[in-house]
């Protein structure tokens, strides 16, 4: 059992690996996740004197006593020459333990990560509310940077970005971009948001649209004509709208669902597979578009309709997401068992590639 092992050591292992996410647990060799699979990694196990000495070096003694009180801290941690990396520190049977995600410090290119050509055109947007949302590590940090990046090289603009913690870190190209941690620079999104507003911003990332205050500020900021990117843990458009609509009391939500038909302008929902070839991941993604006809069926509350015109609206740039999961397996990026354990409707998927 070893108390004196750096993390640094463990860090440079795990990137060897490229693993995705780094997890130590006291009196447990180190793991790691590589493409969706947790492993082992070749070192010895860290004692609970040796955690306790880990977080304290990689934290500030406020960050530290933080964490004392609350028993939880959320954090970013950067290794030079290697890689960012958004923490999570807690306790597991009393003692510390650390979930590490590892962030590539360089903001990928659009034209890289493999997604639906649609995307691109929603960097055009002059306002609106644009969501990304999926299960945690399925992607939509990185396509969301990807978006900012393409407005930062393209408009000269001002980019209020609000994190939870930073991962990504922009140079401000022909945009002024400014990056906002939850708890070193603001203590809530919604005071975030709310500051920001503000600020003269044309462009506002929020890390998570968490609770209903956020929510309402962030549809606010669209209504008022700026562009405004954020996420959800959601799994489909349809899950997406009723999500925020379920944040507010009954006596609003017909309100907002006329706020939110005016100001949406697109859902994102993404799943990550491991590539067929072992050559890392690759995303499928559902998209709807907010067109005329999908903002009645928001105002209406109809969304149990949405899945339908997606299907139907392909030429508009829209799919499902077994559309795109079946994309991804014709073009041999996938295997047959990920995309039907992955679909939607895995029996109707699995006769469409037997087809």
């Amino acid at each position: 059992m070893a108390e004196s092992i750096e993390l640094n050591d463990i860090l440079l292992c795990a990137h060897e690996l490229d693993a995705s996410d780094i997890h130590l647990v006291a009196d447990m060799p180190p793991m790691v996740r590589c493409r969706t699979v947790i492993q082992a990694l070749p070192l010895e196990p860290v004692n609970a004197d040796g955690m306790r000495r880990i977080l304290a070096e990689i934290v500030t003694k406020h960050q530290f006593e933080t964490f004392e009180r609350e028993l939880d801290l959320d954090f970013s941690y950067e290794v030079k020459g290697l890689r960012r990396y958004r923490v999570n520190a807690h306790l597991q049977r009393g003692k510390v333990a650390l979930a590490m995600r590892a962030i590539r410090t360089g903001v990928p290119a659009l034209a890289k990560l493999n997604l639906p050509e649609v995307i691109t055109r929603l960097t055009y947007l002059p306002r609106g509310l644009v969501l990304v949302t999926g299960d945690t590590g399925s992607g939509k940090s990185t396509t969301l940077a990807a978006m900012i990046q393409a407005m930062n090289e393209r408009y000269k603009k001002h980019i209020i970005t609000l994190e939870d913690p930073v991962e990504y870190t922009f140079e401000s190209e022909r945009c002024l971009i400014e990056q906002r941690e939850l708890g070193t620079d603001m203590p809530t999104f919604a005071s975030g948001l709310k500051h920001a507003l503000r600020q003269d911003p044309d462009i506002i990332l929020v890390g998570e649209m968490r609770d209903l205050e956020t929510a309402a500020l962030a549809i606010t900021a669209a209504e008022t004509g700026h562009l405004v990117l954020s996420t959800l843990h959601t799994v489909n458009a349809a899950q997406t709208v009723e999500r925020i609509v379920d944040m507010y009391p009954t006596g609003q939500q017909n309100q907002i669902r006329t706020m939110l038909a005016n100001t949406l302008q697109a859902v994102l929902s993404q799943t990550l597979f491991r590539r067929a070839d072992g050559k890392g991941m690759v995303p499928a993604v559902e998209v709807l578009l907010c067109t005329p006809a999908v903002r009645n069926i928001i105002r209406e509350a109809r969304t149990f309709e949405i899945a339908n015109v997606i299907q139907t609206s392909r030429a508009l740039g829209m799919r499902s997401l077994d559309t795109a999961i079946a994309e991804l397996y014709l073009n041999g990026l996938i295997t047959k068992d990920d995309a039907v354990a992955q679909a939607a409707a895995p029996e109707k998927l699995e006769r469409m590639l037997a087809a």
